[in-house]
């Protein structure tokens, strides 16, 4: 089992940046791959960024691609998204998941999660 905390989240406006983070802990030993969804309000949750554990190669949605980055530390066990070019529709809460198995980008693909951190964007 792993456990995960998400924290960063906040209010910000449009064109800014914010960086989340997210602490793995549990069977942190066993995990394959990580990444970040979101969910706005009556929408479905999203993918938006992953990265495999081991060699750091990293995945997009294209909705972010060129503005979000995504990055580990494995040392400490932490995952990163640092977000810039901050848009309106950028707003969600913003969900760390993490993999023991072979990474696929999908929701259904992770079966560990956090509780999510929220992400305001104002105009």
């Amino acid at each position: 089992q792993v456990q995960l905390v998400e924290s960063g989240g906040g209010l910000v406006q449009a064109g800014g940046s914010l960086r989340l983070s997210c602490a793995a802990s549990g069977r942190t030993v066993s995990t394959t791959g990580m990444g970040w969804f979101r969910q706005a309000p009556g929408k479905e949750r999203e993918f938006v960024g992953a990265i495999t554990w081991s060699s750091g190669r990293t995945y997009y949605a294209d909705s972010v691609k060129g503005r979000f980055a995504i990055s580990r530390d494995n040392t400490k066990n932490t995952l990163y998204l640092e977000m810039n070019t901050l848009k309106p529709e950028d707003t969600a809460v913003y969900y760390c998941a993490a993999t023991s198995g072979i990474l696929r980008l999908s929701e259904s693909g992770f079966p560990y999660w956090g509780q999510g951190t929220q992400v305001t964007v104002s105009s």
